[in-house]
């Protein structure tokens, strides 16, 4: 993301958006667990909110690792591509 930096430990990407459903699928390259605050940055994207339930495959997850694709609601619209950091 150019010159800005960003605070916090990237944790994935957004894969997909659901916008009916408001729910983006994130590609983890890190841990992540209910509760913690994430980042949300992209070219038009850049929101904060906490993470207030996760799924993997339609079941709901307390913790996902590395290498897991997890669904989260969002608040707001992501797009493909868009950086995920715990802050």
């Amino acid at each position: 993301m150019g010159a800005q930096e960003i605070k916090g430990r990237k944790v994935g990407e957004v894969s997909h958006y659901f916008g009916n459903i408001s729910v983006a699928a994130i590609n983890l390259e890190a841990s992540l667990k209910v509760g913690d605050e994430i980042r949300i940055v992209g070219y038009t994207t850049d929101f904060t909110e906490t993470v207030d339930s996760m799924q993997i495959d339609n079941d709901a997850v307390e913790e996902a690792g590395a290498g897991d694709e997890i669904g989260i609601k969002v608040k707001d619209r992501v797009r493909v591509g868009d950086d995920v950091y715990v802050v």
